[in-house]
């Protein structure tokens, strides 16, 4: 199909959010005035000139024209159904619209000029297939609209051009993809465009049937459950009249929860709640999942043991002789529960269980190492104390939920883990642990700690309330024992609210009669052994303890006895080992291999650490307890070494900090120590912790570095048999630490007979055992020089200091 590229001038017909497109017939009110007008003056010109009068159709959106319009002829000037004026126009070819100009009657009249439209004959391939797709989707659409006689028409289009523009008559299609498709002059990208506005549409109707499908199926699905559940309890009706139990009606589960509230023995509060979600109950559905929420909560509240409470056992001293059985050691414990006993018999006593309405708990945190019996402590305080006991395993909870329960209205939602705990124990009053409080996390599910805050305040407790009961529930009876590895894990507020106790670990004695008369009966049961068929001695329990083992609990000890016991069981089966049999400390390597932890002053003098200058022993505090540590010094080469200061060991910057004043306190004071203090200002100096891998921080150090500084600096050795712990100032004041009944038993466990603490750390020493004090020497020092002279050993007359260099 072509159209002339003669210059034209016509009226313009301007059309107000319609568009034609050419091969369409519309018909137009003439009661329009510009309608009217261009009509007329296409009449005046055809008096004039041969052929039918022409107008220029051109879409107008928003007052604005488009850039092509439509050649259009008028064929018929006459009445339309409604009896109005009208005319009848069909749209020819495109014409691309010029300038305006002047003619006869009222109407605008523009020049155009005619849109070439060439298609090549033949078709191609593609515009062929083309052709093909647009009629097979045109034909879908309409015969889903029941447009049977239209589907023949629009396959008889063969021309490109015509079948681009019979989109023209889709209703589906908006003004704006209208205007595209007349302005788009090609007539193979025309039908492309069509084709896509075809398939995007029969794609939404798709959509959109298959969604009226799925929202149709379920109104079906709801009303055929509604009828027959219906059905179903009009069949119920008639099977209770036939079997004379007319008298019930359909709200029996309803009555049944409402007669268990009336008669469960619950606080006045809590059954005006409960009924109040009876009433609920009564006025829900089958169908509405309301009905299941309130069921699951009404369970609940009547399986909560609300006035159920287990009488203490006041019998102090048989309270205090199961504690002595079941735990050697821990006297801080043992001395604050039975504290906690006389205080609520004498309470008990004078009639003031209930103060306030609160009642006398208590919340201990048992603050320690690993293997020290935190947590089987907190079963032996029910069992000394005659009550229930419940564990909750807090280590890595993450989520608030956990402790305060989720809201009913949840899928899956459950109390907290404390009304967990106090619906298992069927107490108001058991002992609850919360073990490995210091392991909770906190992310964007909120945090547990802060959560515990209320749990854990004797000042609120007694008014506590879980998201999912959501009614008050009195836990001031309640016994909260929490354990930790490390206090600065726990945050600060919730520490505040727990009554801190430390267990700071055993000494070697306490081991030896925790193995002697807990570890080895357990473990010889375990193997399948009698105690009689296998005995070990004292000096062998002591050399598991302190060769084999080196810990502040005894779990590792009780891993060494159990495997002892193994190989000798084994040993028996094969006929290797008559029983029964007495384990003796020289048979231990035989059985379990060579010591793993020999002290360093059992050692040759030669291989010791402290064999060189510039080695230092010093005392840390870890989250395994207490523990040696030592600290290297070296001067690097002045040729080939840069000066400064290096340090070594995955160190903290407090500790950075206590290195540095170390170094400047001898730089300041060299002369006085006479120290060649030269050395540091020329050369540079490494200082290394070993154990690289494991992070250290603190400022305890302090003095154990200036003393390896001192040592490297003067040549004299650092007495093996020394360990020392304390911070440093810059004058050579030597401050206060922490932990220090912890050090001075890892000081202990290693073998080290001298320990040099600060002077203000001195009434600590009350803490430390009496037995581990009697075996140690312990300096309270408060100047360095002080440190320096019990610490280095003399110079060897005439000796030249041999001072380690580092590369």
């Amino acid at each position: 199909m072509a159209s002339t590229s003669t210059p034209l001038t016509l009226p313009v017909l301007p059309l107000d959010g319609e568009v034609v497109l050419p091969g369409m017939v519309v018909p137009l009110d003439l009661s329009d005035s510009e309608v009217r007008a261009a009509v007329e003056a296409a009449q005046a010109a055809a008096r004039t000139t041969p052929g039918k009068p022409r107008v220029l159709l051109v879409p107008r959106i928003d007052g604005t024209y488009a850039n092509t319009g439509v050649l259009g002829t008028v064929e018929q000037v006459g009445r339309l159904a409604d009896g109005d004026p009208g005319a009848l126009i069909r749209g020819r070819s495109r014409v691309r619209i010029g300038a305006g100009t002047t003619g006869p009657g009222a109407a605008l009249w523009v020049e155009g000029t005619g849109v070439d439209e060439t298609v090549p004959e033949p078709l191609p391939g593609q515009t062929a297939e083309l052709v093909k797709e647009y009629k097979a989707l045109a034909t879908a659409w309409l015969r889903k609209r029941g447009a049977w006689q239209v589907v023949d028409r629009v396959q008889a289009i063969d021309d490109v051009s015509a079948l681009a523009d019979n989109s023209g008559y889709s209703p589906f299609l908006t003004t704006d993809q209208k205007v595209e498709l007349l302005e788009t002059a090609d007539p193979v990208a025309r039908l492309k465009l069509a084709t896509q506005q075809l398939r995007d549409h029969l794609a939404e109707q798709d959509v959109a049937e298959s969604i009226a499908k799925d929202v149709q199926e379920g109104v079906d699905k709801q009303q055929r459950e509604f009828l027959l559940r219906r059905q179903l309890e009009a069949v119920r009706k008639e099977l209770r009249e036939l079997n004379g139990e007319a008298g019930k009606d359909s709200a029996e589960e309803s009555d049944d929860y409402r007669t268990r509230v009336e008669a469960a023995d619950l606080p006045e509060k809590v059954r005006e709640a409960a009924l109040k979600e009876v009433d609920k109950l009564e006025r829900s559905s089958d169908q509405s999942p309301e009905g299941s929420w309130i069921r699951t909560w009404l369970d609940t509240v009547l399986e909560m043991p609300w006035n159920e409470r287990t009488e203490d056992a006041y019998d102090i001293r048989g309270a205090k002789a199961v504690l002595d059985a079941e735990h050697s050691g821990l006297e801080d414990v043992k001395e604050r529960i039975t504290e906690y006993l006389a205080v609520r018999k004498r309470r008990d006593d004078r009639g003031l269980g209930v103060v306030g309405g609160r009642r006398g708990g208590a919340v201990l945190a048992l603050v320690g190492p690993p293997g020290v019996g935190k947590t089987s402590l907190g079963e032996s305080v029910a069992h000394a104390m005659g009550r229930k006991f419940v564990r909750v395993a807090l280590g890595g909870v993450r989520d608030e939920a956990e402790i305060r329960g989720h809201r009913r209205t949840y899928v899956g939602a459950l109390p907290g883990r404390v009304v967990r705990a106090i619906k298992e124990a069927g107490s108001m009053n058991p002992v609850v642990l919360l073990d490995e409080i210091d392991k909770v996390g906190s992310d964007f599910r909120g945090d547990p700690a802060a959560a515990l805050l209320e749990v854990l305040d004797p000042a609120q407790n007694h008014t506590f309330r879980d998201h999912y009961l959501e009614v008050e529930l009195d836990l001031s009876d309640v016994v909260f024992l929490a354990t930790a590895n490390v206090l600065e894990a726990i945050p600060e507020a919730l520490a505040d609210r727990m009554e801190i106790v430390r267990l700071d670990g055993y000494t070697e004695d306490e081991k030896v009669v925790i193995a002697r008369d807990h570890l080895l009966p357990r473990q010889l049961e375990r193997a399948g052994l009698d105690k009689d068929e296998v005995t070990i001695d004292e000096s062998a329990l002591r050399k598991l303890a302190g060769e084999y083992t080196r810990e502040a609990g005894v779990r590792t000890l009780e891993r060494s006895v159990a495997r002892l016991l193994r190989k000798i069981a084994a040993q028996h089966e094969l006929g290797e080992r008559e029983l029964p049999f007495t384990v003796r400390d020289e048979d231990l390597r035989d059985l379990i291999g060579r010591p793993h932890h020999v002290p360093e002053s059992a050692q040759d003098p030669a291989e010791r650490r402290t064999s060189v200058p510039g080695v230092a022993t010093g005392l840390a505090v870890t989250g395994a307890g207490g523990d040696v540590l030592y600290v290297e010094a070296s001067l690097a080469d002045p040729e080939t070494g840069a000066a400064g200061l290096t340090l070594t060991g995955q160190l903290g910057d407090v500790m950075k900090e206590s290195a540095q004043i170390a170094l400047s306190f001898l730089r300041s004071h060299g002369a006085e120590l006479e120290l060649p203090v030269a050395d540091l200002k020329d050369r540079g100096v490494h200082i290394h912790f070993p154990a690289g891998a494991v992070p250290k921080d603190g400022p305890s150090a302090g003095i154990t570095m200036t003393t390896a500084l001192a040592s490297l600096l003067s040549g004299r050795l650092v007495r093996t048999d020394v360990a020392m712990t304390g911070e440093v100032s810059l004058t050579g004041r030597v401050l206060p630490i922490g932990g220090v009944k912890q050090k001075l038993l890892a000081a202990h466990r290693a073998g080290v007979t001298t320990v040099i603490i600060p002077k203000r750390n001195e009434p600590d020493l009350d803490d430390v055992p009496a037995e581990v004090l009697d075996k140690l020497d312990v300096h309270a020092v408060t100047d360095v020089r002080q440190v320096l002279e019990l610490a280095l050993a003399p110079a060897t007359a005439g000796a030249t200091p041999e001072v380690p260099v580092a590369a």
